[in-house]
């Protein structure tokens, strides 16, 4: 029986494995464990863009809003506007590919309870991350100081990084220093009917506080600058039918 179970998990697609692990993971009533985590983690750890339909290489000879399939495959050079490439969304959690042209930024947004984990495919990536500094009666999406989580550059290959639902926002953006792509899992996935929408915000830093920046609420449900796209996915079928969702 070992063996077996040993063969059949040689057998699973990579996004079948990760689609697996969130289903049993994010399907319980308990936060995630650390060790839990870190078992997505290491699946996440080990994608690359062709295991999700992607070619890293290939520039589709011009860019365009559309980018051309070619054998098979998305261009992941052949992008003028981010795009988003939807796998699989439950009440539990989701997962799906945001595609950079170099130069384009996805702005400051909050997951507001929600367990994130980003995996860089290839590519360069400029992260922020902020998390609110709490205060009494403060709300995740009141205006307000917010402590710096991550601010740095992600070179491909790297370890997938994590934004955790209790530490106090996980409010982050994305800017391509390269063409790149993002495999995101989102858990819970936002919806506006169970308090999980999508804020966005404006940040200015405080140079006599380093570390940390006062967010601003942008008016607008989605800013005006945002231009997203979507593409179909074209890696491996999944098998849902065992879904706990």
């Amino acid at each position: 029986m070992t063996n077996f179970l040993m063969d059949y998990t040689m057998e699973k697609s990579k996004i079948q494995m990760l689609h697996d692990a969130c289903n049993y993971i994010f399907s319980q009533k308990e936060l995630p464990t650390f060790q839990q985590i870190q078992r997505l983690r290491n699946i996440l750890n080990i994608f690359e863009a062709v295991d999700v339909g992607i070619d890293e290489f290939n520039v589709d000879g011009s860019p365009s809003s559309s980018p051309k399939i070619t054998n098979g495959l998305i261009p992941g050079q052949g992008v003028s506007e981010i795009t988003y490439i939807h796998i699989y969304e439950c009440d539990n959690f989701s997962i799906g590919i945001f595609c950079f042209p170099a130069g384009r930024t996805f702005p400051l947004h909050d997951h507001t309870g929600m367990t994130v984990l980003s995996k860089l495919l290839y590519g360069s990536v400029y992260v922020k991350a902020y998390d609110w500094v709490w205060e009494e009666n403060s709300s995740p999406r009141t205006n307000g100081l917010a402590g710096t989580v991550i601010d740095g550059i992600f070179n491909a290959p790297c370890e997938p990084f994590v934004l955790f639902p209790r530490s106090g926002g996980n409010i982050h953006s994305f800017t391509a220093l390269t063409p790149c792509a993002i495999l995101d899992v989102l858990s819970p996935p936002y919806n506006d009917d169970f308090g999980r929408p999508c804020t966005y915000f404006f940040d200015f830093l405080i140079p006599s506080l380093p570390g940390y920046a006062l967010l601003e609420e942008r008016e607008l449900k989605l800013p005006y600058d945002l231009v997203v796209n979507g593409a179909p996915y074209l890696g491996p079928p999944l098998d849902v039918a065992e879904d706990l969702c």
